[in-house]
């Protein structure tokens, strides 16, 4: 849900560098002032002052007016001017020679890493969060203390992980009461997933509180503005939410419910997976309440078939994967709150290293190279959008390593398959879910799932009723132990 801070040119490639720029001519200023005869050059070890004012020939009167002693005093005059003129340019010569020297010198000695913003107040939360993730084991991990995790980073450790687990598990007892009161069964995986699905999709009453569906939030639905639109307690709070927080609250109940759900992915979008009572993965999107199919994804025109190939949409994420997620939102809360330092790029490393095709994270991965080579530039005094001046960086090898990254990053996300989305587009899609033939289609799939679930409560009835029926003949045929009475024997 990110875009890409793309400079207007990004070469493909460094090959050769031409000659040695010409640099700025310094002002006057810094040479001496040549408006007057009685100037001096700058300081360069050859003298320290000069007269340049030139000298009448001797044989020159003063009441002469004849045209030869004229012509010879304009050419001495002409000739003592030229030597001044290529002293000047000398001067100048060595003064940018030595200006370039330092210019390579210091760009090659400076930092091209980004400066560290630990410095500003509420930096070290986050570098807590990042040790308490990397500390967790990355296959058995609770996803309710990973979202915490990030969420509390963002509130500088300040929220109550016992309140807001123990909100997840009162829900979810809420959810198994209620399919007992229905006699729909708390053992399978259908069951539980439809049960959590009607939760976030109707209205109910649970425990005696009426409970409203949760509701998409069309107001900076991706947090550019107020990041924290993207948490699962923002969510909690309001009772609204998009396919950022509504999934991730989704997938906690689901864990609560010791349930099976996946996240899986499209272009500016995550929904929810799981397999139906015909062991077929069905879609779940909680931002309107339906089951959509795969094609109704692939009409959004942004789903390329490398995307498919390369399984970075329509796939069920494993919990490394997931994980990988939680890092690159770890990322993002810190560059909404500070911007981008090298921390950012040290928690998106682990975030690919746990989800190496998340388009989310490579994106991210995208962005820092291109920040900190902006950053290089501009300390270098090199514009980057300028084609010709930006062919300055041959002179720096670490900076020309950046710009080669920039683009091995890019052409990477290229052939994973990603195809930008703009948010009209995407706006425009989600609008589109609810055409008459996907309502149609979803349905008739709710419709055969609950057909199906009714099916299977008749038959598990009828087993648990031949099973008691069982239990009560053996019972009647057991032996019944009468004590003899010896007194009358």
């Amino acid at each position: 849900m990110r875009k890409i801070y793309i400079f207007p040119l990004l070469l493909t490639s460094i090959i050769s560098f031409g000659q040695i720029p010409n640099f700025p001519t310094p002002q006057a200023s810094s040479l001496g002032n040549y408006s007057n005869n009685n100037f001096g050059s700058p300081t360069n070890g050859r003298s320290s002052q000069r007269n340049y004012e030139p000298s009448l020939p001797s044989s020159y009167k003063k009441n002469s007016n004849t045209a030869q002693q004229h012509n010879i005093y304009e050419s001495q005059a002409r000739s003592q001017n030229d030597a001044v003129m290529r002293g000047i340019e000398q001067d100048m010569a060595e003064v940018q020679e030595m200006q370039f020297h330092k210019w390579v010198e210091d760009g090659r000695n400076m930092s091209y890493d980004l400066p560290t913003l630990s410095g500003k107040a509420g930096t070290q939360s986050y570098y807590d969060a990042f040790s308490k993730l990397s500390g967790m084991d990355s296959e058995k991990y609770s996803l309710a203390d990973v979202n915490f995790t990030v969420e509390n980073a963002f509130y500088d450790n300040k929220q109550n992980i016992t309140k807001f687990k123990a909100g997840i598990q009162k829900t979810a007892k809420q959810l198994l009461q209620k399919m007992k009161e229905r006699k729909q069964d708390t053992e399978s995986h259908v069951s539980k997933n439809l049960m959590i699905f009607e939760y976030f999709s109707k209205d109910m009453k649970l425990n005696g509180t009426n409970h409203k569906a949760f509701e998409y939030d069309f107001k900076d639905y991706m947090g550019q503005k107020d990041y924290s639109k993207m948490f699962v307690s923002k969510l909690l709070k309001t009772g609204t939410g998009q396919c950022h927080s509504m999934p991730l609250y989704y997938l906690m109940l689901a864990e609560a419910m010791n349930t099976e759900a996946y996240l899986s992915l499209a272009p500016n979008h995550s929904y929810i997976r799981f397999v139906d009572d015909e062991g077929k993965l069905r879609n779940m999107e909680l931002t309107n309440g339906m089951f959509p199919t795969d094609n109704a994804f692939l009409e959004s025109g942004y789903i390329k078939s490398e995307a498919l190939q390369n399984k970075i949409y329509l796939e069920n994420l494993t919990k490394k994967e997931l994980l990988g997620m939680a890092y690159f939102d770890l990322a993002r809360g810190y560059v909404s709150k500070f911007g981008y330092d090298e921390f950012v790029n040290k928690v998106i490393d682990k975030a690919l290293e746990l989800y190496p095709n998340g388009i989310a994270p490579n994106m991210e991965k995208a962005n820092i190279s291109q920040v900190r080579f902006a950053n290089v530039t501009k300390q270098l005094g090199i514009n980057p959008e300028d084609k010709r001046d930006l062919q300055r960086i041959g002179y720096f090898p670490k900076a020309v390593e950046q710009l080669n990254q920039i683009n091995e990053q890019f052409n990477k996300i290229d052939n994973l398959g990603y195809a930008e989305m703009p948010a009209s587009a995407y706006e425009s899609w989600l609008a589109n879910l609810k055409t008459e033939k996907n309502k149609q289609e979803s349905e008739a799939l709710a419709e055969r799932m609950r057909l199906n679930q009714l099916q299977k409560q008749k038959e598990r009835q009828e087993q648990e009723a031949v099973k008691k029926a069982q239990e009560k003949k053996k019972q009647e045929q057991k032996p019944r132990y009468i004590p003899i009475d010896p007194n009358k024997l």
